[in-house]
Order: structure tokens, then sequence, then C-alpha cells
């Protein structure tokens, strides 16, 4: 018979002190580190501790005894369950602050190297409504809140539409209102939710993966293009057909209507056929007079405005002349290599998913932008010295956006011995940005940083870093 752990105790009276990783706060009791989430610096609260190890552990907090005047009142009725805005409770200044020093905190530990004063964040000038893409599951599986559990109450009816809960891949919350995109996002989400109870269109079971409503990506463009693309897990084309004729009478102002049958276990379509049922199979965002167009496979930045800061940025600290050679690794859509080829002489992009190089061809081509150049594969297999020395040698400037996890070594291998003058390093994740920097600063110094916030009441923060290739090539 398995022994029976004691219950963690609630500790009384703990005072938060400051921000931690992944939107957290953390409080010191003795020589005990406790990270607690939706906790504000200033605020005395009893805290359960949920898990312990020897110098730290983790818990909620059970009673605010005293809350710090930084506090807000949040917006969203969800807070703190729905686990996407860890930070409305912040003042949004207060969170700019934090970012910064997420920044900050990244290069002094972890890089360790010499570097400029940390330019100061650029907020995003919407801190609501700012997002360009939901994605929103329906599930049979509702998930039912503290508080309703302990009401006594019973819920037959557990069908949701909304999103996951952090660490239960089967419980959907039941959103009412998400502040996060535009209203219209709700309407639409609330609309097939009501279709599919009125109809009786079963809810997926993310357990037994057998369902016909399962997920709604929802895709708004600053040139007012909407986007809707409805994934069903089972194939019935009549109850499809009747679903999508009433989203397309209901909602007029959807300009590209399409839907997938995904009958896979995951929830990804990158691999699915997409049915276009109404208007263009695409929409488009504009930046300067460029048209990006963006499927319902592509990846654009969540937040449009400052998607437009962000490649500026970029853009600014390339330095670029008109007669550099720019690589821009992990492209994407190609929206940076477009953004700067008018004043470069040629753009090599190279990016892992295909269809995303398809875009970016596709977006050069629209916008009649004849000196760039697109490559498909994994970035360690393209980007090597027979292929730079095939594309005329050392490039001068080289942009890199890669993903949370950084770059692979043999990469930064490579860009090391290629050597290009000058790099642009933009990063969704300062800590593995800060790594390879590290690895970098034996041919590299650092020029310029700028911290760009593209995610409001989230931890998560956005930097762009300027290196300059040293003098004799070496770290002084």
């Amino acid at each position: 018979m398995a022994r029976q752990r004691k219950p963690l105790p609630t500790l009384q009276d703990v005072e938060i002190t400051d921000v931690a990783a992944e939107g957290n706060s953390l409080a010191r009791v003795d020589d005990m580190v406790v990270f607690i989430p939706f906790g504000a610096p200033g605020d005395v609260a009893d805290v359960k501790l949920d898990r312990k190890k020897s110098r730290y552990a983790e818990g909620h907090i059970v009673e605010l005894k005293r809350p710090s005047e930084i506090r807000v009142e949040p917006r969203c009725e969800h807070f703190t369950v729905c686990g996407g805005c860890r930070w409305q409770h912040l003042p949004y200044s207060f969170q700019l602050r934090c970012k910064q020093q997420q920044v900050e905190d990244a290069l002094q530990r972890i890089a360790k190297i010499d570097f400029p004063t940390v330019s100061t964040i650029l907020g995003s000038e919407d801190i609501w409504e700012y997002r360009n893409k939901m994605e929103y599951t329906f599930s049979n599986r509702r998930w039912l809140t503290r508080e309703q559990l302990d009401s006594g109450e019973e819920f037959a009816d557990r069908d949701a539409a909304g999103f996951h809960i952090p660490g239960a891949f089967d419980k959907v919350l039941d959103i009412g209102r998400c502040y996060l995109q535009d209203d219209f996002s709700n309407r639409l989400r609330r609309f097939v939710k009501e279709y599919g109870k009125e109809k009786g269109y079963p809810f997926y079971d993310l357990k037994a993966q057998q369902g016909l409503l399962r997920t709604l990506m929802v895709r708004m463009a600053s040139t007012g293009d909407i986007m809707a693309v409805m994934v069903f897990g089972g194939d019935e084309p009549e109850k499809i057909e009747a679903l999508m004729a009433a989203i397309k009478e209901r909602f007029p102002e959807i300009t590209s209507l399409m839907y997938v049958v995904n009958l896979k276990v995951n929830d990804t379509i990158a691999d699915q056929e997409v049915v276009l049922y109404h208007g263009k199979p695409y929409i488009e965002e504009e930046m300067e007079g460029l048209h990006f167009r963006v499927g319902p496979k592509s990846f654009y930045q969540t937040n449009s405005r400052q998607a437009y800061t962000l490649y500026k940025v970029a853009r600014r600290l390339a330095n670029l002349t008109g007669q550099e050679t720019v690589y821009d690794l992990y492209t994407g859509t190609g929206t940076i290599a477009n953004f700067v080829a008018r004043q470069a002489r040629s753009v090599i992009g190279i990016e892992y998913v295909e269809d995303a190089i398809k875009d970016a061809r596709l977006n050069s081509e629209v916008n009649g932008i004849t000196n760039t150049t697109f490559y498909a594969g994994d970035m360690k297999d393209v980007l090597t010295d027979d292929f730079i020395a095939a594309h005329g040698g050392t490039p001068d400037v080289m942009i890199i956006d890669p993903p949370r996890a950084g770059m692979h070594q043999d990469v930064v291998d490579t860009i090391l011995r290629a050597a290009p003058r000058r790099i642009v390093y933009v990063s969704c994740n300062p800590a593995t940005q800060a790594r390879d920097l590290a690895l970098l600063d034996v041919k590299y110094r650092i020029e310029e940083v700028q911290p760009v916030d593209m995610f409001p009441h989230t931890a998560h923060v956005e930097n762009v870093v300027a290196l300059s290739l040293r003098e004799d090539g070496t770290r002084d």
C-alpha cells in the first residue's frame, strides 16, 4: 500500500516582493523561494503550497489579506482561471518595466557579456483587442471552477467553447467574452456554440477523439479582412453544409470562410485539406503599401500594429543602404524579407515550412518585389558553407528570427564562419537569445538592444539586438 503524502501547509501572511518567470510572482519565506501565480509585489496573502522542494515551492493565494497598492481591477471575468492573461491585475506601465527587466536579467545572468544600456521598451498602443488570431476549442468536458464544484450544483450540460485549461488537455473553459480580439470573434464563437446546441451537434470529446464541433480559428486583419476556419471532428457533409451556410448568412462581413475535416488525434491543420466555402482563400495585411497575403496555415505576427513597430526596428538596426545582400533566417512567410527588400540589393530567406515559403514567394510576386529568393528546409541543413559560397559568399547582413528554442549549434557555427558584418537578432525568448548571444560574442559585439512588447497582460516580450563584427574578427 502506497504511503499517503503529508498535506502541504498554508503559509500565513506571506508578503509578495517581486515578479518571476512565466508571469508568476514570488515571495521569500525563511530560506525558501515561493512562486505564486496572480500575485502582485506588495500583496500580503495566505498561500497554500501545492509543491515543495528543498529550496523552493509553488503555491496559490487562498486569501488576499492586504492587496498591493499597484493592483488594478482585471477586466476579464475569467482571469486566474483561463491562464492566458496572467498580468491583467498589474498596471500596463508596470508590466512594461517587468519586461524590460526580464531582458536585462537574461543578458546579465545568462549571456554574461558586455552590452549597452537597454533601450526603453516600446509598448503596444492597443492593450486590449490587439490579437489578429484566436483559436477556440469545442469540448463536451467543460472545466468547472472551484466555486462551481463547491456549490454542490449538478452540471449536466458540460459543452464548452473556449480555451484549454493549462495542464489539463481534455478540459476546456467555456468563455463568455475574451478581450484579446475584437468582439466579433466572441459573437462568432457564441453563434457556433448556440447553433450546435440547438441542432444537437456533438461537441468534441478530447479523450474519446470523437464529436463534430472541434475548433474554430478567427483571423482579423488591419485592412478589415476577416477569416474564419471551422474544424470538424467528423465527416458529416449535410451538417457541415448547414452550419457553414448559417455562418455565411449571419456574418456577411467574413471575407474568407473555410472549413477542415480533421479526423487525426491532434488539432493541427498544417497537414489537412482546407476547403474554401466562401470568399477569398486568404486575408491581407498591409504595411507601407506592401500587401501580405495570410492563409489559414500562414504564420503572421499576432499583434498587427505592433508587428509593424517590430519590423521597423529590425530594418533600422540593419543599417541598409540599398547595396547589401541580406539573409533572413527563419523567414516564415517572408514578411521581414519583403519588408526590407526595397532597402537592399538582394534578400535570401530560409524557412523550414514549405507552405510558408510558398506564401513568401507569393507575397514578393504580389508586391512586385524581384530581389528576393526563398528556400525551404531545416535551417542547419540549408544554411551551410557551400550554400553561402554558392550565393555570392559572405552576406552583408543577417536578420535572425528563430522560434522560442533559439538557434541550433550548427547554425551558430555556420554564422560565425560566414562572419557577416552585421546581425539583427529578433527573439520572442530573451533567455535563449541570451544563450545564443554568448556564443556569438566570440566574433560580435552588441551595439543596441531594443525590447518590443507584442503581448500586453502576458509575460512574453520580443527583443531585438543589433550586433556588429569585431574589427579583428575575435573577442577583445
